[in-house]
């Protein structure tokens, strides 16, 4: 019994850490997912227009890729449950944005609009 308490502590724990995460943190989830092509976990931080676009392209960007993404934040813009983040990685040379939505209090990398910008 007191295993099973422990499991329940455990998974409800890391539920709450999932849900936690900047749109930042969220950001570098989505990349480092993507390119090692942990599609489990970047369907969990993608929208599911966004999950499917990954898909898409995911082997032809990751082809020639290895190594660690070096990822790291360039600027961060939250308006309440929208957020962008500007980031530069190892695996391309010019910056990349991602926009971020708020689905059931948890951050996921969105499809940008259309004729949408970027506030970057």
């Amino acid at each position: 019994m007191k295993n099973l308490a422990l499991i329940v502590l455990l998974l409800f724990g890391a539920a709450c850490s999932q849900q936690n995460l900047s749109p930042a943190e969220t950001a570098k989830v989505v990349v480092e997912s993507f390119y090692n092509k942990d599609n489990q976990k970047l369907r969990e931080y993608t929208t599911v227009e966004s999950y499917e676009s990954f898909m898409a392209i995911q082997d032809i960007m990751t082809a020639s890729t290895s190594g660690k993404s070096n990822f790291k934040v360039l600027q961060e813009k939250v308006d309440r449950d929208i957020a962008w983040a500007q980031f530069s990685t190892s695996y391309e040379e010019k910056p990349e944005t991602f926009k971020l939505v708020k689905e059931n209090g948890q951050w996921k990398v969105a499809e940008k609009g259309l004729r949408e910008k970027s506030p970057f």
